[in-house]
């Protein structure tokens, strides 16, 4: 693995993300990746075989319920400020 990140692969980075990047963009974002990549290896030193693997801080849920069927607007109201209909359906341009 690398240490640090050079100047031509940050510009490599760029070239691939579609930026254009500046003299001065390049010497800034250089030096950021590679404090980023210090700051990883310090959370590398770091004991985590007694810590459980997690997906996210909290422990998240998905919460379901069961769907209601309830009143709703009727189709002449929905279609009143329709700029195009054809029936009881908006009508918009094609996409391709």
């Amino acid at each position: 693995m690398r240490k640090h990140l050079s100047r031509e692969q940050v510009r490599h980075i760029a070239w691939l993300a579609k930026v254009n990047l500046s003299k001065e963009e390049e010497e800034l974002f250089t030096k950021q990746f590679n404090e980023i990549l210090d700051y990883f290896k310090k959370i590398d030193e770091l004991d985590t075989e007694k810590v459980p693997p997690t997906f996210h801080i909290i422990d998240l849920k998905n919460v379901f319920r069961e769907d209601e069927i309830g009143p709703s607007l009727p189709i002449e109201k929905a279609l009143l400020n329709a700029p195009r209909k054809k029936g009881n359906f908006f009508k918009a341009p094609k996409m391709l």
